[in-house]
């Protein structure tokens, strides 16, 4: 049943720094637009911490119902209301059929901080009696699985994956083994809220996060500037779904997620992720069927240090051979934010997009490449676009890379 069952995308819900929604999304990644600014949380305000990529206009009052909103963080509102957007867009009907028939997959960095903190401050200020009920389960790296799946009725194969930042990556892999497996359906995918003042303090020991103060210069990979990444919240929810059944209902098929491949390489430095980030790239490819040169476009992981950036352009020399000099490459989180897992499955919903589209979206705000690297710049670049490779890396050491191909059917029904 494994190998003939393909895992296809049909649905994108986004909830990200620069827009809520796969259009809105879209124009802005495709246009390069920047939304990095000072932090503007509440208690952040004499942190390091400077610049990130905030969701700004999102009301999850309007977005959840209020039973949902109550017990749950910042993070899960983003995943539900994330999710809600790709399912419409795939136009599933999830009421009809049996409920096993569809599963969902997140991934999870840091859970539900801003919920915690908030309910910390209850205990110590006020005593255990003003600590609610829902702080139990509101933190939880699992409450983005749990309350999607609760609310849509969802009882097919469900998980949640905390192996890291490229752990966005794998969340899609083990979605597509469940479609392998016999579901219908699975929803997956990361929204991360990592701004809370608690959780920006534990981002403080982190070496790779950008300290600067000017936006236009946070987050600078593969430049002589890079100076660390600046952090983000938001994501995106995908729904896969195996091909047969999604054709037989008459779904537009947006990619085939073609092969993964994941490694991991510690923490000793981050010279060592070149070696595991191109084993990833060379599994993940073998996986797919797929020549190195039949790779279009790379939507690279640009943690923006520069150690890791040397390591991640010389990965892609390995992998792509003579060709890695005149591959596209981009990095449109350049402009949002590293959203920790929900990063991953940002940059797949811009390379499915950018496939249907026909052009490579621009890595705003970095001008002067200082590695042999075709870095797309300033403005996006039209081409033809069958075959994406998308890159991860955690800052525990894991490595994953994703292979898309074009879907066949890029016409909404």
């Amino acid at each position: 049943m494994s190998s003939e069952r393909r895992a296809v995308v049909t649905g994108i819900g986004v909830v990200a720094p620069n827009g809520i929604g796969a259009d809105a999304f879209w124009k802005a990644t495709r246009e390069g637009v920047c939304v990095l600014d000072r932090v503007s949380r509440e208690g952040c305000e004499e942190l390091p911490l400077r610049v990130a990529g905030e969701v700004r206009g999102f009301d999850p009052q309007e977005a959840v119902e209020s039973r949902f909103t109550v017990q749950t963080d910042r993070f899960t509102h983003f995943a539900m209301a994330a999710a809600d957007l790709a399912l419409a867009d795939a136009r599933l009907e999830t009421g009809s059929g049996s409920p096993f028939d569809v599963g969902v997959v997140t991934a999870a960095g840091s859970g539900g901080g801003e919920f915690g903190q908030r309910e910390l401050q209850q205990l110590w200020g006020k005593g255990p009696r003003f600590v609610g009920p829902y702080q139990s389960i509101a933190w939880f790296y699992a409450a983005s699985t749990g309350q999607i799946s609760i609310r849509g009725g969802f009882k097919g194969p469900c998980g949640v994956l905390t192996n890291d930042e490229a752990g966005g990556l794998d969340a899609l892999a083990h979605a597509r083994r469940g479609i392998r497996r016999g579901a219908r359906a699975v929803v997956v995918g990361s929204a991360e809220a990592p701004l809370a003042p608690y959780s920006a303090v534990c981002q403080l020991g982190y070496a790779e996060l950008s300290r600067s103060g000017e936006p236009a210069r946070a987050y600078l990979p593969f430049t002589g500037d890079a100076c660390g990444f600046a952090p983000a919240e938001g994501g995106a929810m995908l729904v896969l779904e195996e091909e047969g059944a999604a054709r037989g209902r008459g779904a537009a098929v947006r990619a085939v997620v073609a092969g993964h491949a994941a490694t991991f390489t510690g923490t000793d430095g981050w010279q060592r992720s070149r070696e595991g980030l191109a084993h990833a790239a060379r599994a993940a490819l073998a996986e797919a069927g797929c020549a190195p040169e039949e790779v279009d476009v790379v939507f690279a992981d640009a943690l923006g240090v520069p150690e890791a950036d040397r390591a991640e352009a010389l990965a892609l020399a390995d992998v792509l051979g003579p060709r890695a000099s005149r591959v596209p490459v981009t990095a449109p989180k350049t402009g949002t934010g590293r959203a920790y897992c929900g990063g991953p499955v940002l940059d797949t919903a811009a390379a499915v997009l950018a496939m249907e589209s026909g052009v490579v979206p621009p890595t705003p705000n970095v001008v002067d490449v200082a590695h042999d690297l075709d870095l797309v710049t300033r403005t996006a670049r039209p081409a033809e676009l069958r075959t994406a490779l998308v890159l991860a890396r955690g800052l525990m050491g894991c490595n994953a890379a994703l292979v898309l191909r074009r879907g066949s059917g890029t016409d909404r029904p």
